[in-house]
Parts: structure tokens; C-alpha cells; sequence
């Protein structure tokens, strides 16, 4: 019910638009709003604190659906769950839940999460934003980067160096509310893929964040930011799959019908073999994300599986998308079959929440270990 709840959805709400909103990277507003009608903004999180109370496995369904038609609205959809909201109920205080996490759940507000920045990608622990400690507060300064529901969020999860002396023990993490003095919203990015998605850098000067706003104990900032991005990575994973499980149908669909040579082109051994290791490694895909859900909800380690999914699963997203191109043809580079728009798409899910070089080394270390 889940499954085809998204489904609807993203057929009925996100398809009619995508071309648009890419072509003038405009953020789909309405659409998130009824996402949050729906639940799905916070899937995960207790109906205690207005959430729908659902699994990892609901989660990544979700995730899968809405990512076929329309990646940009779907990366507001994980960044809201498996970042924000999974942070906050996991390790906020309950004045925090209360106050931040029940209007994000809701989907009444929208969150972001702050750790890349100009030279602190991939590299989590040279954090050049600080928070210097002030007594009843903190007084933050800095800049983030790539910062997904940049403009649009009202709720910001920040990473900041409080002590470079302990270095990442030193890290804190911290909650900002837009609209704090000092607190500015750069110039959106204009991006290659996931366009209807709203990507700014954010500055703090003298940014004033209450004592209350520290999340967790003095130090835990560096451990809060790992432990969240394995669960996003689990959502970008579903978007990946997604995005080449939604390539893999337009193609399919396509290639019945084109005809060349006196036969629909799948008829083709060519395309008739090209179809089936799209299937193949989709399915694939597909098992390694649902494994990682399913370990998360069985509150197992999902830290190599979940790397695992992410790099599989971002690897078949640009090969399918890709060879959906390839199937479409001269089509497949006109804007109006979509799936040019998915190659596209496809390419940041080997980036964000961790580029695959970054997973490889979370996979061997554990591996190994």
C-alpha cells in the first residue's frame, strides 16, 4: 500500500512538471508540501512526535518510487528523513524533539544538513566552521556548501569545531533556525543534474545558537554526523535505484514500440541483451538496498551494507541511465523522453552522502576488520 501510495503520487503529482522544474531549476514546492501531507517527509519517526511511525524498508519503498519520476523532490524527501529527522529523534534532547523534530515530521517545516564545506568535503574532520563557546551560548562562524533544501528549510542541522586542539572530538553539532542573526543564505547552484532540487552555501557571522541547541554531549558532533550518514546513505541508495529502475521502464516501454528494420527494436538481440542486464543489475541493486533497510530495522550493523548499496546501486543508476539513453537514440537526447534527465540525475548519487571512493574505503575497512 506504501509502495503504490508513492507510486500514484509520483505519477500524478510529480511527472506532470519535471521537465519544467529541471529546466528552470525551480524546487517543487507544492509537491513537497502534499509529500508531507502524506507522511513522507517523516516516515521513520514516532507518531509521538507527528512521524508515520513506518521502517527503513517502507522508507527505501518510498524513496524507490518517487525517484523513477522526479529525483529532485525525492532528495528532499531523504535528506528530511534519514538525516534531519533520523538525527534528531535518534540524539536530540527532548526540548529539541519538541520543538524541531514534531514540525519537521509533520512536514510542516523543512530541515537541512550542514557539514560539507569549501575544504571540508569527503574530509569530515577539518570542519573550518566554529562554534566558540560564550557560556549560555555559541557564537558560530563559518560557511557550508552544497547544502540540500539550502533556501527552503527552516531548521538547520550545523557541524562546527569547537576545540581544533581534540581535533574531531573537538566537533559539535548544532541546530539553526533560518532567520538568526548573522545567519545568510548564498546564491543558488546551478547544477547538472537533480536542478529542481534547491542547493546553496550558507554563511555564519556571529551567528548566536542557545546552549540548548548543542545536540547531544560536548564532543559528540563528529560521531552524530558518521552515525546519520549511514542511514543516508541508505536513502540515496534507494535513489539511485530508482532513478535506474525508472530508466529501465521508459527504455523497455520505448524499445516495444520503436521499430527498425520491419521489428520493434527489442526484438533485436542488440537491445534485447542490453534490456536484460538493465533487469539484472537493477534487481541486484534492488536486494542490497532492501538488505540494508531491513538490517537497520532489525537494529543489526548496517554499515558495510549500507556502503555497499550505496556504491552498487550509484553505479547501475549511471550505467542504466546511460544505456536508456543509448536505447532511446536520437530521442534519448531530446528533453521530452525524460531520460537524458535521469543520466543526469544519476551522475550526484555517486557523489553526495559520501562520494563512491569514500565507501570503498568504509567497505574494505570492514572487510578487513
Amino acid at each position: 500500500m506504501i509502495q503504490q501510495a508513492a507510486r500514484d503520487f509520483a505519477q500524478n503529482e510529480l511527472k506532470p512538471g519535471v521537465i519544467e522544474r529541471d529546466e528552470h531549476q525551480k524546487f517543487p514546492a507544492e509537491q513537497v508540501k502534499k509529500l508531507g501531507e502524506l507522511g513522507f517527509l517523516g516516515m521513520m519517526v514516532s507518531e509521538k512526535y507527528n512521524g508515520s511511525g513506518l521502517d527503513a524498508l517502507s522508507y527505501v519503498l518510498v524513496m524507490e518510487e518517487l525517484s523513477k519520476v522526479d529525483a529532485s523532490a525525492s532528495v528532499v524527501v531523504s535528506v528530511n528523513n534519514s538525516l534531519v529527522c533520523y538525527g534528531l529523534e535518534s540524539y536530540g534532547s527532548e526540548f529539541q524533539k519538541e520543538k524541531y523534530l514534531k514540525p519537521l515530521a509533520s512536514g510542516e517545516k523543512i530541515g537541512a544538513f550542514c557539514l560539507s564545506e569549501p575544504e571540508a568535503g569527503s574530509d569530515a574532520t577539518s570542519q573550518q566552521t566554529t562554534a566558540v563557546d560564550m557560556g549560555d551560548y555559541y557564537l558560530l562562524n563559518g560557511t557550508k556548501n552544497w547544502i540540500t533544501n539550502g533556501n527552503t528549510a527552516s531548521t538547520y542541522l550545523v557541524i562546527a569545531q569547537t576545540d581544533r586542539a581534540l581535533k574531531h572530538k573537538g566537533i559539535n553539532a548544532f541546530i539553526v533556525e533560518k532567520g538568526m542573526e548573522g545567519f545568510t543564505v548564498g546564491p543558488k547552484e546551478n547544477k547538472m543534474g537533480i536542478r529542481g532540487s534547491d542547493t546553496h552555501s550558507l554563511m555564519f557571522n556571529d551567528v548566536k545558537v542557545p546552549k540548548e541547541n548543542r545536540i547531544g554531549e560536548n564532543g559528540f558532533g563528529f560521531t552524530f554526523a558518521m552515525k546519520t550518514l549511514e542511514g543516508g546513505r541508505i536513502g540515496i541508495a534507494a535513489q539511485a535505484l530508482g532513478i535506474a529502475a525508472g530508466a529501465y521502464e521508459l527504455a523497455l516501454a520505448y524499445s516495444k514500440e520503436r521499430k527498425s528494420f520491419g521489428k520493434a527494436i527489442a526484438e533485436h538481440q542488440a537491445i534485447a541483451f542490453k534490456l536484460a542486464d538493465m533487469a539484472t543489475s537493477i534487481e541486484a541493486a534492488r536486494m542490497l538496498v532492501y538488505k540494508a533497510a531491513w538490517l537497520k530495522d532489525q537494529g543489526q550493523s548496517y554499515t558495510l551494507a549500507g556502503s555497499m548499496a550505496k556504491v552498487y546501486a550509484s553505479k547501475v543508476a549511471m550505467d542504466v541511465t546511460v544505456e536508456a539513453v543509448q536505447i532511446h537514440g536520437g530521442y534519448g537526447f531530446v528533453k521530452e523522453y525524460h531520460v537524458e534527465r535521469m543520466m543526469r540525475d544519476a551522475k550526484i548519487t555517486q557523489i553526495y552522502e559520501g562520494t563512491t571512493e569514500i565507501q570503498k574505503m568504509v567497505i574494505s575497512r570492514e572487510i578487513l576488520r
